[in-house]
């Protein structure tokens, strides 16, 4: 009895290693991702996010938007 008879063989051995190797570089390319859309990020995006969640008012908006655009 060889040392991978049990559990597929040797094959499986290998398909568990392919499927590791596929998840580390679909991590890496999500991770990626993530962080390319916070660099994108303009300014005024970042303004206009904070006030659709409430985090700041519409006149301070109002007045951070005026200093952006000038």
């Amino acid at each position: 009895m060889h040392a991978f008879d049990g559990f597929g063989g040797g094959w499986m051995m290998i398909i568990w290693l392919i499927l590791v190797i596929l998840l580390a570089i679909v991590l890496v390319k999500v991770i990626m991702n993530s962080s390319d859309k916070k660099r994108d990020e303009s300014p005024m995006d970042i303004l206009e996010k904070r006030y659709a969640r409430g985090e700041i008012d519409k006149e301070e908006f109002e007045e951070r938007k005026n200093q952006l655009l000038k």
